[in-house]
Formats: C-alpha cells, sequence, structure tokens
C-alpha cells in the first residue's frame, strides 16, 4: 500500500480510540503521540511545552479546545497571553476540527460525551470553546453551557498546488479540469468542507463533478480523480509532495504555514465570493461549567488585543472588526 493511501486510511481505522475528527493515535511518545505534534498542548509559563498530557485537562489552570486549523498560532499567541497574565501558569489546548470536538466531547447528556484520546479521558468541562461554526456555540447555549461569544478572526479558502504550480491552475474554476487529480477535506467531519468548500463548488456548478456526490472520509469519492481525507491539513500536502494530487481546497492560513515550513507548495488565490471570507469566522465562549472561570474571561479580552490580533495577522489570518470583537450574548 502507498505510503499516502496508508496515511488516508489512518484516522478511519483509529477513529474509534481518538477523540474528534479523526485525529490518529500514534504509538510514539512526545510530539508523534500528541497528535503530530500540535493537537494537545499544555503551555507552562517557564516556556516549557508538554506534549500529549491528556489529565491535564482536568488540572491546567486554563482549557481550551479550539477548531483545529488555528493550530500553528498557538504557541506565540499562548506565550504573549502568559506574559501578560502571568498568574496563569498552565493552559492546556486541543486544537482539534470543531465538528468533532462536538461529536466526541461537547455535547451529550452534561457535554455530549466522554472523549477518549490515546486510551485516556479527556475533561467534559473546558474553560473556552472555538469553532469556525457559530451553530456548534448556539448548541452549547441551547443547553445551558454557554451564554455569550464573540468572533475574533477570519480565514479564506485557497487552492493548495505543488510550488511551481506545474499543472498551471488559475482558479476554482480548474476544478473542473480533467486532467486533475484531486484532495477535498471530507464531508462528513471537516467543516471547511462541509459548510464552505462544497458552497463553492455548488455556487460554481461543479459539485457533482468534483464529488461524484460521494458522502465518505478516507476515500476516493471519485475514484482515481478526488480524494477526501480526514485530516486535511496533513494529507493534503502530502499527497501533492508525493505527486499524488495536483490541487486541494485548504485554508489560506494552511498554505502559509506550508511554506514557513519550506514544503514545495504554493496557493492558488480563490476571489471572493467563492472563497468564503464573508462566512469565515472563528467564534468562541466560555463554557458554563468550567473550573477557571476568571482565567477564561481573560482569554477573549486578550483576543480583542492589537497584540493577538497582529499574531494572528502575522499566519494569514484576517482581523476581526472592532464590533466583532465584542462580546455578543448567544440567542438560543
Amino acid at each position: 500500500m502507498k505510503p499516502s493511501r496508508l496515511l488516508g486510511k489512518l484516522p478511519a481505522l483509529l477513529a474509534a480510540t481518538t477523540l474528534l475528527l479523526g485525529t490518529p493515535v500514534m504509538a510514539a511518545k512526545g510530539k508523534d503521540a500528541a497528535g503530530l505534534g500540535h493537537d494537545y498542548r499544555t503551555f507552562h509559563a517557564d516556556g516549557h511545552i508538554a506534549y500529549g498530557k491528556i489529565g491535564d485537562s482536568y488540572t491546567a489552570d486554563l482549557v481550551m479546545y479550539l477548531a483545529g486549523n488555528q493550530f500553528m498560532v498557538m504557541e506565540e499567541l499562548i506565550r504573549d497571553f502568559q506574559k501578560k497574565n502571568p498568574d496563569i501558569k498552565t493552559i492546556y489546548v486541543e486544537t482539534i476540527p470543531p465538528g468533532q470536538i462536538l461529536k466526541g466531547q461537547i455535547l451529550k447528556g452534561q457535554i455530549l460525551k466522554q472523549g477518549i484520546i490515546d486510551g485516556q479521558k479527556t475533561a467534559q468541562n473546558p474553560d473556552l470553546f472555538a469553532s469556525v461554526n457559530l451553530g456548534h456555540l448556539k448548541k452549547l447555549a441551547k443547553k445551558g453551557l454557554m451564554h455569550d461569544y464573540m468572533i475574533y478572526t477570519h480565514n479564506k479558502l485557497e487552492l493548495m498546488v505543488a510550488k511551481g504550480n506545474p499543472k498551471g491552475i488559475k482558479g476554482p474554476e480548474d476544478l473542473g479540469r480533467d486532467d486533475l487529480v484531486q484532495s477535498h477535506p471530507n464531508p462528513l467531519t471537516e467543516g471547511i468542507f462541509k459548510f464552505y468548500g462544497a458552497q463553492m463548488l455548488k455556487d460554481l456548478g461543479l459539485y457533482d463533478k468534483v464529488t461524484g456526490g460521494a458522502k465518505c472520509k478516507s476515500c476516493w469519492a471519485v475514484p482515481g480523480k478526488t480524494w477526501f481525507t480526514s485530516p486535511h491539513h496533513r494529507e493534503t500536502p502530502y499527497r501533492i509532495e508525493k505527486g499524488e494530487a495536483d490541487v486541494g481546497i485548504v485554508w489560506t492560513t494552511e498554505v502559509k504555514h506550508a511554506q514557513a515550513q519550506g514544503r514545495p507548495v504554493e496557493g492558488v488565490s480563490i476571489p471572493a465570493p467563492y472563497n468564503m471570507q464573508h462566512k469565515v469566522g472563528y467564534a468562541i465562549g466560555t463554557l458554563a461549567t468550567g473550573r477557571n472561570p476568571h482565567n477564561a474571561e481573560r482569554y477573549p479580552a486578550y483576543l480583542g488585543t492589537p497584540e493577538a490580533q497582529a499574531i494572528y495577522a502575522k499566519y494569514g489570518f484576517l482581523k476581526a472588526t472592532d464590533s466583532e470583537l465584542k462580546l455578543k450574548p448567544l440567542n438560543n
């Protein structure tokens, strides 16, 4: 089996023992065991970062579960936050795609159901939760678990291609070409496609051709032509690097992050309104059941500062407006 095919199947094979959007549980220690290094991190005030310490979700001074596609920002962001709030000694951060957070641990009974990561139970009462889908927060509000929210940054869709753009892809209309092998987020568990990528393809009249109407993950939606990933921010650049895909729908921030790592990829811009920039807002709110309400309140306030907004912008995110950076009630 080709390495990329095996990588693509891992999340599906291990879904029963992972917490959310199919992040693979690895046998290795340290970063590898912690969702390839960035999914489960504990930030200590002395600068130390612990990976995969799931038990810290029960004991840290601040616990947050966030939309996974901002993983690249968190180290610099949390460091700056801790400098401004030195009494918050430990911060546990899970950056995992939001649809699976809700399915895996946020909303059943007290908070959906018990999440399991690498055989360890994870706390069901984080202090903060953030998603690119405001509807997720509204579901929490309906259960009395969240009352207010704010939009703190934005993102947009982009096409990832190999460095040099050897296929000469000019824009999203080219996804209708017959000579391209495509790698896209799956429509079942990845919000980027479920809520945004699919809509873009429908607006372009390309949805049926590109997807074949398939609803699956780690699968060929159109045999030999369109692969649906599980964790797209890992699989799509990998497949493009290996010459197994020509193009994939990703967040613009993921192109920038891959290039910062020196990976041989580049981006092709998607014009508005197809890039969905007008719809993609990251929403955050505090959980009523969280252990650290005072610490939790300080984090959204920090996100509204020029320093925090500049850090997000550095990684390709789009700044929120002053109005968006104010807490608003969740109307449930």
